[in-house]
């Protein structure tokens, strides 16, 4: 039986109409959760990253500013306008949209952003909290992983979870909430990456399998476990001369689908799967944010 596709569109919109609630139960109370966004240069790819965030956030009611900033901008003026968005008490949470130019220091960037609005969870203070097992935001991408897992009815405690890729962004931090005590956790976790000897073998061992190693359809279908659940992190663009107009690419993960649906119980697709739930993290940790600035524990 062809595997289950685990619509990320669709759970990505259920978190979003539970967030718009929240959003409206804040402003009877006269908080409105404001996400913040500073944009250096011209990157097209960012761009378009920024103004879906800033779309979603009209979509949940939230009030939203970008500062767009020239390529040219010197690291004085990018930290001036991340301590005016970290005293800013319209916005909840901010991030700076990540790759800056080549000559600002984007660890040093990171580091000034107030841990209280680091909704993208990239400060060390979050980052090693979230280790500690503390109750701090969770990184986007990871946690929008472990919900995807939890609404399709997959719970990955007690399962052996493979994930390939040891990035800070996901490998590493979506480690540390599969294995943590808790909701979402308590798997048993491996971390494999590009020095692992064998990793079809590894593959092979996985109950969940969660590629994020940037390889375009790396994972065949004959790699995988028979009934794995497979979430597909990876998106690379990939020649394809048949396809319409100037787009002569097309995008895939780090799995091949078709192959790997024979094998599967479930499977995200790429696009669809994991990207919707990431922003919807964002949004979640912004409202989170914006209702500890009532002293509550969201």
């Amino acid at each position: 039986m062809p595997a289950k596709i685990i619509d990320g569109k669709a759970i990505s919109d259920q978190i979003r109409n539970e967030i718009a609630q929240g959003t409206a139960a804040l402003k009877q109370r006269g908080i409105t959760p404001g996400l913040g966004f500073i944009l250096v240069g011209d990157n097209p790819a960012s761009r378009s990253y920024v103004r879906a965030k800033g779309k979603a956030c009209e979509q949940v009611g939230f009030h939203s500013l970008t500062k767009e900033l020239p390529k040219e901008t010197t690291q004085a003026e990018l930290m001036d306008w991340v301590n005016r968005f970290n005293r800013d008490p319209a916005i909840h949470g901010f991030l700076v949209q990540l790759p800056l130019p080549g000559h600002l220091d984007e660890t040093a960037v990171i580091e000034a952003i107030s841990p209280g609005k680091d909704v993208d969870c990239f400060h060390p203070y979050n980052v090693g909290s979230l280790a500690a097992g503390k109750d701090v935001f969770a990184p986007c991408t990871p946690a929008g992983v472990v919900e995807l897992l939890l609404r399709s009815g997959f719970d990955p405690a007690g399962r052996h979870v493979v994930i390939l890729g040891r990035s800070s962004i996901v490998g590493r931090p979506l480690a540390t909430l599969l294995s943590r005590k808790g909701r979402g956790g308590n798997a048993t976790v491996t971390i494999c990456h590009s020095q692992t000897p064998d990793l079809p073998y590894f593959i092979r061992q996985a109950d969940i399998l969660i590629a994020a190693i940037g390889r375009a359809e790396m994972v065949r279908g004959e790699m995988l476990k028979p009934g794995a659940i497979v979430i597909d992190v990876g998106i690379n663009r990939m020649e394809d001369p048949s396809m319409p107009g100037d787009k002569k690419y097309r995008l895939v993960g780090d799995v091949h689908f078709a192959s790997a649906c024979e094998v599967a119980q479930a499977i995200t697709p790429v696009p669809g799967g994991v990207g919707p739930m990431t922003i919807a993290m964002l949004l979640k940790n912004t409202l989170k944010a914006s209702q500890r600035s009532l002293g509550e524990q969201a």
